[in-house]
């Protein structure tokens, strides 16, 4: 009778402590696992506007946003003037509009500007100026990219071709908040990109 209860005492000691251990190894396990798990780990500042700027290099937000001259490759982009939009300064070209008229849609030399059956668009200053997104929030950006509002705001027109905002209406909550974080931290550029011509009055 001794025997097997210190027999049964014996195995239940090492079946705890197997448990203990087993428990042990496993959570260093989690841990680890967490560590390496991009989605568990956090994400630093740093990493959120390279993200941001990576997203807005694929995106190919420069074509149609930053203001080029000609290089020895074809449109280059001026650095000073990055993702400034449509230069204010420049004067507005002439769009063929019997050519228009047929449904044809043209863009200036540089992207910047395009004409079809909507009239004239500019693209946007996507500076932190305050000619250009400097005041806007991150709820009024993931509107404008995920909506199509003109400035992020409610009870505005839609935003003009060739702005292809339909693509990133499925972009992730991080994307987004990667992009903007990016767009906030380049160099301002004040520029007053000119209004939308209708047309009726291109």
């Amino acid at each position: 009778m001794k025997k097997s209860i210190f027999f049964a005492f014996t195995l239940t000691a090492v079946s705890f402590a197997y448990c203990l251990q087993s428990c042990s190894d496993n959570k260093e396990k989690n841990a680890t696992h967490a560590k390496q798990d991009p989605e568990v780990s956090r994400v630093l500042p740093e990493d959120t506007i390279k993200r941001g700027e990576y997203l807005v290099t694929v995106m190919g937000c420069n074509d149609c946003h930053s203001p080029k001259k000609m290089g020895a490759n074809g449109p280059e982009i001026i650095p000073e003037l990055m993702l400034s939009g449509y230069p204010s300064d420049r004067p507005l070209v002439k769009f063929d509009s019997k050519l228009i008229k047929s449904g044809f849609g043209m863009f200036y030399p540089d992207l910047t500007a395009a004409a079809g059956p909507w009239g004239v668009s500019f693209a946007a200053n996507l500076t932190p100026d305050k000619t250009g997104i400097g005041d806007w929030t991150e709820q009024q950006f993931r509107k404008a990219l995920t909506q199509g509002k003109f400035k992020g705001l409610d009870n505005t027109r839609s935003l003009l071709p060739p702005m292809p905002w339909t693509n990133y209406s499925s972009l992730s909550d991080n994307d987004l908040k990667s992009i903007f974080a990016y767009l906030k931290s380049i160099k301002p550029v004040k520029n007053v990109v000119p209004n939308h011509v209708s047309p009726d009055k291109m």
